[in-house]
């Protein structure tokens, strides 16, 4: 799938194995590259690294780019399905996975995709009862750096790994009922 017409979007809700794995599974997205986005420039050129970005060096969130199609799947829809499969009420934390590393973020483009965004965080903090607030940050996308190619396609290259058989399928499946018009058909 590819037309004149694909936009990408860059978004970090916890460990890039489960966001990727999550959205690869959306109709109209075509790619999921996982990566790091958000912290400080490496030093002497260098991309930042799994290990550098782990270790809370840098600042950088583990984050994806999906390209998708916007005829098929909107912005909006994407940052729903982004809200709706993570907990963005947690700073710096997404169930056992803690660090700033795993923070929710939002790194817009346009001003158009941050007021969405904008709209969205205050809609979904709106909707929350429970006294906790929304922590997602919204921050401009400087640059995004791709991981390294074993965290690509990691879900589905590793499917008998403990990881993906307790974090990522149960999350898939819940993505799986609650945007079911959302999903491509297996």
């Amino acid at each position: 799938m590819y037309t004149a017409y694909m936009k990408t979007v860059v978004f970090g809700g916890g460990c890039f194995w489960c966001t990727e794995a999550v959205f690869q599974m959306l109709r109209g997205v075509s790619k999921v590259e996982p990566g790091y986005a958000g912290g400080s420039p490496p030093a002497g050129g260098e991309n930042p690294s799994y290990e550098s970005v782990s270790m809370g060096n840098t600042g950088h969130a583990e984050v994806i780019r999906v390209t998708y199609d916007p005829s098929i799947i909107s912005y909006e829809d994407l940052l729903t399905v982004f809200f709706g499969s993570h907990d963005p009420t947690t700073p710096h934390r997404q169930g056992n996975d803690v660090g700033e590393q795993y923070r929710s973020v939002i790194l817009y483009s346009t001003d158009e995709e941050k007021k969405i965004a904008e709209r969205l965080v205050n809609d979904v903090d709106a909707s929350l009862t429970d006294g906790t607030h929304v922590v997602t940050q919204l921050v401009p996308l400087s640059t995004f750096y791709p991981a390294e190619d074993y965290h690509k396609n990691y879900y589905k290259t590793n499917r008998s790994a403990p990881y993906c058989e307790l974090i990522i399928e149960p999350k898939i499946e819940k993505v799986r009922k609650r945007f079911a018009e959302l999903v491509s058909k297996p």
